[in-house]
Parts: C-alpha cells; sequence; structure tokens
C-alpha cells in the first residue's frame, strides 16, 4: 500500500507522461523561473551580491523556508543606477522639496 506522498508522486509523474513536448517546455521554464526568482529579483534589486544569491538559490529551491530567506535577501540592498534614480532616497527627497 502506497503511502500518501508516494501515491501524490505517482500521480504527478502520470501527469508528466501524459502532456505533449510542448506542455512539457512551458512547465520545465516555468519551474526553473519559480525556482530561480530569488536570482531573478537579485538581478534588478542587489546586483552586489548576485553571485552568491544565484549559488545560494540552487539548493534553496528544496526547502521553502531557505527559498523565502533568499527571496528577502535578493530583493532588498541596493537598488541599481536606474531604479535607485527613480525609487530611492534621493527620488522622495525631491517630490518632498517639490510639494513644499
Amino acid at each position: 500500500m502506497l503511502s500518501n506522498l508516494e501515491q501524490k508522486f505517482s500521480g504527478f509523474l502520470e501527469l508528466l507522461a501524459q502532456m505533449d513536448p510542448l506542455q512539457t517546455v512551458g512547465f520545465v521554464i516555468f519551474f526553473f523561473a519559480i525556482w530561480f526568482l530569488p536570482s531573478l529579483l537579485a538581478i534588478f534589486f542587489n546586483r552586489g551580491h548576485l553571485g552568491k544569491i544565484f549559488l545560494a538559490n540552487i539548493p534553496a529551491g528544496l526547502s521553502w523556508i531557505a527559498w523565502v530567506a533568499l527571496l528577502a535577501w535578493a530583493a532588498t540592498g541596493k537598488m541599481n543606477g536606474k531604479l535607485a534614480a527613480k525609487y530611492g532616497k534621493g527620488a522622495s527627497r525631491e517630490v518632498a522639496t517639490a510639494e513644499g
């Protein structure tokens, strides 16, 4: 008798076997986009630690806790030039002086 987890895993494998090649490619792209979402965010928000975040992202996808922590790390930090100019502290000062 299979456990609940084994039943779900075998059902998932059956679904994968029934997909056509285009669906399989789409699923693989979506899966890796979610897995490496912290690395993708680090490209925009935390370029200084992009390499470290990318390397930590590989095993972190196996743990939701580590993945969420890595997501927070990637979303914080120094913004790149364009984002800092648009949303950074300097931009908020310009808005405050324009209003006052």
